[in-house]
């Protein structure tokens, strides 16, 4: 049975719904802290198309694909509609796995849309969230016994009622046990305390708190607000240091401020000491650091006033002897079982990409925090637990309690990302608590942080509390599903019986572009402290740091190398190839596997090849979707598209084949998609990603493909070849000459263009277009300058060459366009150069084609038509010019 997604993918539907709203995901993703979330709208369409079949009527597949469009956006009745097929189908609801579930993202739309789904991951942590999405949430709870604390019937949905009875329990428990250390302002509970690192001046001896940033609060002038800002008093006879409040800009400067040209280069931010000025490079005080010269140093206190504004204030000598209190209180909490009460499992080698406060000295995940917000997140977690306690003994089942307390550990799971000194004070907008994580999984350290207090404002508990109920009520509201089987497993060695799945559609690690245990070991550590009464067994590890295992986990771990690190690249690759191959064994003999996959460098697209070949499975099918926010999970892999791949377990006994045969059949069959890709709606980028499917089904009809000399082909030349094959298949002209036509690099700019026009477009599309064009990349570095958030199409103003005889057709157009600016005659003297007719049809085919296909209003665009219009003006100019370096070379000596 050919299955939709091998001949076709609502790929425009999926791009256009992946960033927000429905699509999205925001909305499930915000029920637990993970690094990687596919969005809604892909995972639906990956599991719609992987499951449904491919008509062979064209009017039954129109009504499909209607069906599809209209069920992606939640429409009930086609959605109702579908299932019925599938189960018409298959006689019953078919099977779904994913051996990668994460978030258990696919599991949840797998189980929208009726099936019967599975969801298996390596982390424990990964796995407990994504069991309150796609499990526990729709499980009948109508039968528990009632909870032993106060009740609320709000809504009428059980798990609702009780979740917000559990929550508001363990919000009173925890606010009692803490109250005695945020002493009340005015009567209520301050919004939180901005902190510093403090260190000792290597010069003076004073300890001196190391701020970068001095604003508080920026100005609103509609509401004549200045905004609130402090500086730093250093008394040199008693060497003590007060921040002090002030409305309107700061008034000094801070102790930390740029040296060199990144705070991450190695003269990076300084620190200099406000009562003798002397200054302590980046490498001083990060040793400082390391030596444990650290300590925390309380500077300002925040309110919320009536009308819901922050305002800040000098702490009260009730607060600093509060945050001393705290931190003799912390000494003497018990243990959480056989876990000491802070969290003392070390941080593993190798994380100091990861964990960023390894670099200042931070040995166990204890020390990420300051000591009131170490208590405060030990007091919540054994809230948890006397909750969790209760329910047990008034007879609720395991499970249930189970299902509050992970609720609520969801809740807490969420409060730690916005605590540790990596939590800074958001200025902007209405002032928030900043997210530790800065490029999604890397948690973040700065000297200096904010704390969150007691009262209800952003990063408190009732405010989390509050979010986790409605993202339950939402995810509910949105459609009814079948609870899926969420566990924890290695993807490599599946439970599941051979030949008993349906479809397997996953989402695997890409590569090196997330550390997903060493990134989650710090919300594992609380998790299992807050579980330990619910789930004991969530706090079971063979880690001998205590943290989530790794032996498995398939990732290359990045700066793993120094601290000998087993995931490796060759680790990665062995691994992938075995949990594709057992992919391939659980699948049913006309099943597929589905695979999303995005990065940005083609060499792991071509390992990823190769780990699907060797687990003797073919594609038969990619489809591209915009669903990534381009680079930001890692930095190194600016990504923007994913591709949604189909995979069929290969045929036995293939034939060997012939290298230029399968060429030949690679292009006839790109030609003939490209036309269905046309009337389908892709854009051309979008061909070139999809090409990728039909090549590798064509090659993988053969067990080798062999040259002239019977020597083996590698397989992943053919995704070059494919790409090239869409670029002939479209035919592009350029004012009726072939590109092909053209000189190689003249012709890889004018495809650039055609493709991108001035967008600014990810460096992983470039290292594919030169691949493709058969170039080195300093063939072209120049025409598509790279920065760091991406590259473009170069401007004639940036351009610079030689021009000569031999200079392509695309350097003669662009420096004439940087030329013009200087008059016709600069531009007639580049023509001159060229040593080109004045009528070369190419040169003025290749300026009109960039015309056309930029923006109105470009500059060199604008530039260009002005040339164009005046051709024969150039033309005169160039044969002026001609005539001038005529009666110079006559002029010269012979000798």
């Amino acid at each position: 049975m050919t299955r939709m997604i091998e001949r076709w993918f609502p790929c425009a539907e999926v791009s256009d719904n992946s960033a927000n709203g429905w699509g999205s995901g925001n909305t499930e993703s915000s029920l637990w802290v993970w690094f990687a979330k596919r969005p809604v709208a892909q995972s639906k369409a990956a599991v719609l198309t992987s499951l449904l079949p491919w008509p062979a009527d064209e009017k039954d597949q129109r009504r499909l694909q209607t069906l599809v469009r209209t069920a992606m956006s939640g429409y009930k009745k086609a959605q109702d509609e579908i299932e019925q097929i599938l189960i018409d189908t298959y006689g019953r609801r078919p099977r779904v796995l994913d051996p990668f579930s994460g978030r258990a993202m696919i599991p949840l739309e797998a189980g929208r849309l009726g099936a019967n789904a599975f969801g298996v991951d390596y982390s424990p942590f990964a796995t407990l969230g994504g069991a309150l999405l796609a499990d526990l949430l729709y499980r009948d709870w109508s039968m528990e016994q009632p909870l032993p604390f106060a009740h609320k019937t709000v809504g009428g949905i059980r798990l609702l009622d009780d979740a917000e009875s559990f929550l508001d329990e363990v919000g009173d428990r925890f606010a009692g046990s803490m109250a005695e250390f945020y002493p009340k302002h005015r009567g209520r509970f301050p919004w939180g305390y901005l902190w510093a690192s403090s260190l000792p001046c290597q010069e003076c001896g004073n300890r001196f708190p190391l701020v970068g940033e001095l604003h508080l609060r920026l100005p609103r002038p509609k509401k004549d607000d200045l905004g609130q800002s402090f500086y730093l008093d250093a008394d040199s006879k008693t060497g003590k240091v007060t921040a002090v409040v002030h409305g309107g800009p700061p008034k000094g400067t801070p102790t930390r401020v740029l040296a060199g040209k990144s705070k991450y280069a190695s003269d990076g931010r300084v620190a200099v000491c406000p009562f003798c000025a002397h200054v302590h490079t980046k490498d001083t005080h990060t040793r400082l650091s390391l030596d444990g010269e650290r300590r925390d140093m309380l500077l300002v206190a925040a309110d919320i006033a009536d009308d819901e504004t922050k305002v800040f204030r000098e702490p009260t000598d009730a607060e600093f002897a509060a945050a001393e209190r705290a931190r003799k209180a912390l000494a003497e909490e018990p243990p959480f079982g056989l876990l000491p009460a802070r969290p003392d499992e070390r941080i593993p080698d190798g994380n100091s990409r990861t964990i960023q406060s390894v670099n200042y000295g931070d040995k166990v995940y204890g020390d990420l925090f300051e000591d009131r917000q170490t208590l405060g997140l030990i007091r919540l977690a054994r809230a948890i637990n006397e909750c969790s306690q209760r329910c047990l003994e008034a007879g609720l089942s395991s499970d249930y309690v189970r299902t509050l307390a992970s609720f609520a550990t969801a809740a807490m799971m969420r409060k730690l990302r916005r605590s540790s000194r990596g939590a800074r004070l958001q200025k902007a907008g209405r002032c928030q608590i900043g997210d530790i994580f800065v490029n999604q999984s890397a948690v973040s350290f700065s000297y200096d942080w904010f704390e969150g207090g007691l009262s209800n404002g952003p990063g408190s508990w009732q405010s989390l509390a509050s979010q986790t109920l409605t993202t339950m009520r939402n995810v509910l509201l949105r459609a009814s599903s079948i609870p899926a089987t969420i566990e924890r497993g290695d993807a490599t060695g599946v439970r599941f019986r051979t030949a008993s799945m349906d479809a397997v559609v996953t989402d695997p690690p890409y590569d090196d572009m997330i550390d997903y245990s060493d990134s989650s070991d710090m919300f594992f550590v609380w998790a299992k402290r807050a579980m330990q009464v619910a789930d004991p067994s969530l706090a079971i590890t063979a880690h001998p740091d205590g943290v989530q295992e790794k032996v498995s986990e398939i990732i290359v771990k990045r700066g793993g190398g120094p601290a000998n690190d087993h995931r490796t690249t060759g680790h990665y690759d062995r691994m992938i190839a075995r949990a594709f191959a057992e992919a391939r064994r659980v699948v049913a003999h006309d099943g597929v596997v589905t695979i999303v996959f995005g990065h940005g460098d083609p060499e792991v697209w071509h390992r990823l090849l190769q780990a699907i070949t060797a687990a003797d499975l073919v594609m038969s099918a990619s489809w591209p979707a915009k669903t990534e926010a381009g680079g930001a999970a890692a930095g190194s892999a600016n990504i923007v598209t994913t591709l949604t791949m189909a995979c069929r377990p290969a045929a036995s006994n293939r034939k060997d084949g012939r290298a230029a045969a399968v060429e030949m059949q690679i292009r006839e069959e790109i030609a003939r998609r490209v036309r269905d890709w046309e009337r389908a709606g892709l854009a051309p980028t979008d061909m070139l990603m999809a090409s990728a499917g039909p090549a590798m089904e064509i090659v993988g009809r053969y067990a080798q493909i062999l040259d002239s000399r019977a020597e083996a082909v590698e397989i992943d030349r053919y995704l070059v070849l494919a790409r090239r094959a869409v670029q002939d298949a479209m035919a592009v002209d350029v004012d009726r000459h072939p590109l092909q036509a053209f000189d190689p690099r003249t012709r890889f700019a004018l495809w650039w263009v055609r493709l991108f026009g001035r967008q600014l477009v990810a460096k992983s599309e470039l290292r594919w277009q030169v691949l493709a064009a058969d170039l080195a990349m300093s063939d072209v570095k120049d025409l598509v300058p790279s920065a760091s958030d991406g590259c473009q199409f170069v401007s004639s103003a940036r351009f610079k060459a030689t021009i000569t005889s031999d200079s392509p057709v695309i350097d003669v157009v662009l420096a004439m366009g940087r030329a013009q600016r200087d008059g016709l005659g600069a531009v007639g003297e580049v023509l001159s150069w060229s040593g080109r007719d004045s009528e070369d049809p190419y040169l003025w085919a290749a300026m009109k084609f960039l015309v056309d296909r930029l923006p109105e209003r470009d500059a060199d665009a604008i530039g260009w038509t002005r040339i164009l219009r005046n051709q024969s003006g150039v033309s005169s100019a160039a044969k002026s010019a001609n005539a001038v370096q005529a009666t110079h070379d006559a002029q010269q000596p012979l000798f």
